[in-house]
């Protein structure tokens, strides 16, 4: 018995002497991304609304029956160009008054001045008496009035036989017509005959909130970013379909006051309309480049966790490939990335993949991230199958 217990304790032992239990884990390996200083051009997205450029609702001057409408619903017209022709007899017989009325008036005062001539001779030798004389220079002086009253007359009979023919006082594209010939229009009424707009170039009115606006002013004040000049701020509009407009919008002006009611500041933006693709009141967006940022930095959204009370934090990767939890703090969103306003520095390295299997204090080994290729569109499948052939 005492032989085979020696035997059996050899065996334990063996070659490799005692169980030392399991071996040490090997380091997680994690996909990391270092940090580095990038420029940023400083965006933000703003709802807006397209606006005629010049829009003039054409309404009449005098009153009469319409004779013709001298446009094409919907046609392009230019500034000065007819649209409705108004019965004009009545304004041209007003006229034909005026002028004769001018005719009298005109004969009355070469009358008065002959008298006035005569008298002052007949004065100057006692022929005639001081009161006389005066008569005479005060007939004068009403011929005078009565010239220039029917001068008046007839400036106003020509400019109303003038307003029988509407005209377009811009140029652009008409609207429908509210009236069709033999219409009873009144001068200067509340129903707009038609209205005529001008579409090339458009205003696009843009809303910004108030704390978008300090929250700018600060970050220039901070120096974060710098704006490259307000006369070359360039604004890109994104249609409601998501498709960005051909061509680019530039920046009038800025709000001066807030809207109380909103809380918001209009922005006004000029945007060539060649095509006429915009009309106005279109629901747009606009993408305003407010500064650059010379070094932005820029990390991965997806390296970036909050906690219930919506801060921010990151998993960095120490010197001594060790992680360590680092509290940051995040501006705007840049495509699939968040800027990071404070809390990393450039070289800084910050876990994106593997963020499950480590935590705080655990040792890694850190590899390049290298972000998933897109999906390739899946090739239409290859038919097989042999072609009938035609019955002989």
């Amino acid at each position: 018995m005492g032989a085979l217990a020696l035997v059996l304790t050899l065996a334990a032992c063996g070659p490799g002497g005692p169980d030392t239990g399991p071996q040490a884990a090997e380091p997680a390996q994690v996909g990391v991304v270092t940090l580095q200083t990038e420029r940023h051009v400083v965006t933000t997205e703003l709802p807006g609304r397209t606006n005629a450029f010049l829009s003039a609702e054409i309404r009449p001057q005098v009153g009469g029956i319409v004779q013709k409408r001298l446009f094409t619903e919907g046609a392009t017209v230019k500034a000065g160009q007819p649209l409705y022709q108004i019965d004009a007899a009545t304004y041209e017989a007003q006229l034909a008054s005026a002028q004769a009325q001018l005719s009298k008036a005109r004969a009355n005062l070469g009358m008065a001045q002959t008298n006035a001539q005569r008298n002052a001779e007949l004065v100057r030798i006692d022929a005639i008496s001081r009161q006389q004389y005066d008569d005479g220079q005060a007939a004068l002086q009403l011929a005078q009035s009565d010239v220039a009253v029917a001068q008046a007359a007839v400036k106003t009979a020509q400019i109303n036989l003038a307003y029988t023919q509407i005209r377009s006082p811009i140029a652009g594209r008409t609207a429908t017509s509210t009236v069709t010939p033999g219409a009873l229009v009144t001068a200067n009424q509340a129903q707009a005959l038609t209205t005529v707009t001008q579409t090339d170039p458009l205003y696009v009115d843009i809303v910004q909130p108030s704390t978008e606006v300090l929250r700018l002013k600060e970050a220039l004040a901070q120096g974060r970013f710098v704006r490259e000049g307000q006369d070359d701020a360039r604004v890109t509009i994104v249609l409601d379909d998501g498709t960005r407009y051909a061509h680019r919008a530039r920046l009038q002006f800025n709000g001066v006051q807030v809207d109380p009611g909103t809380a918001t500041v209009t922005l006004r933006a000029t945007v060539p309309n060649p095509g006429g693709l915009l009309m106005p009141g279109m629901y747009v967006r606009a993408v305003l480049e407010a500064g650059v940022n010379e070094a932005a930095l820029l990390a991965p959204q997806q390296a970036v966790t909050r906690d219930p009370a919506g801060n921010a934090s990151v998993l960095l990767v120490t010197p001594d490939d060790r992680i360590e939890q680092r509290r940051i703090t995040t501006g705007a969103a840049v495509g699939n990335r968040w800027e990071v306003l404070s809390g990393l520095q450039a070289g800084d390295r910050i876990l994106v993949d593997g963020s499950q299997r480590v935590r705080a204090g655990d040792a890694v080994t850190p590899v390049p991230w290298q972000p998933p290729a897109p999906p390739q569109p899946a090739a239409a499948p290859v038919s097989t199958a042999t072609p009938e052939r035609p019955a002989a």
